[in-house]
């Protein structure tokens, strides 16, 4: 138990570390002072820099709630209510998750490989907005391709729009997912 303890308190430590000052200047004893550890410890209990943030991105993508997000938008019969609990159904997995989408944001121009780690922390993400298009275009006539209309959705609902509302013009969550379900409705609804 105290192992996943502190492999788990290592995991905290560092999304905290590349949220607040990014991937590149953190190094894994500024983890390890952050942790209460030494740099022992982290490459023992969770490896380099490098696995540490594959670590995060694998236990966001677990996390973030899609899944079950997307079902109750699917549970949906009318393209309005879709819309909303999909509007819904992100904010909270955007916000619940806040600090790792920081954590990757401020990662992808220094890590490795970070065009590999964006598509891998938003694949299912990106898939569930496709499904969610695909349903809305079950549900009635949209004025939009069905890829065109995934692509408006991962342009409102994805981790981007939020991210530009929230962290850089100091948006309430409230008001971006109001803003962002408006834009979406008014767009999807002109022919």
């Amino acid at each position: 138990m105290a192992a996943a303890q502190t492999r788990a308190e290592i995991l905290r430590s560092a999304t905290r570390l590349f949220a607040e000052r990014g991937y590149g200047r953190g190094t894994v004893a500024d983890i390890a002072a952050e942790a209460g550890g030494s740099a022992k410890a982290v490459f023992a209990s969770a490896g380099s820099k490098s696995d540490i943030l594959n670590e995060i991105v694998d236990t966001a993508v677990r996390a973030s709630g899609y899944e079950q997000a997307i079902r109750v938008v699917l549970a949906e019969r009318d393209p309005e209510a879709a819309l909303r609990a999909l509007a819904h159904g992100t904010r909270a997995g955007n916000e619940g998750l806040f600090t790792v989408h920081e954590a990757i944001h401020k990662a992808l121009p220094s890590h490795e490989d970070g065009e590999a780690l964006w598509e891998r922390a938003t694949a299912d993400y990106r898939a569930a907005l496709r499904t969610a298009a695909h349903h809305l275009h079950t549900l009635a006539p949209a004025p939009h391709p069905e890829e065109e209309t995934a692509d408006l959705l991962w342009f409102w609902f994805g981790p981007g729009g939020r991210r530009t509302l929230v962290t850089e013009n100091g948006w309430s969550w409230d008001r971006a997912e109001a803003l962002l379900l408006h834009t979406a409705l008014a767009t999807l609804r002109t022919p």
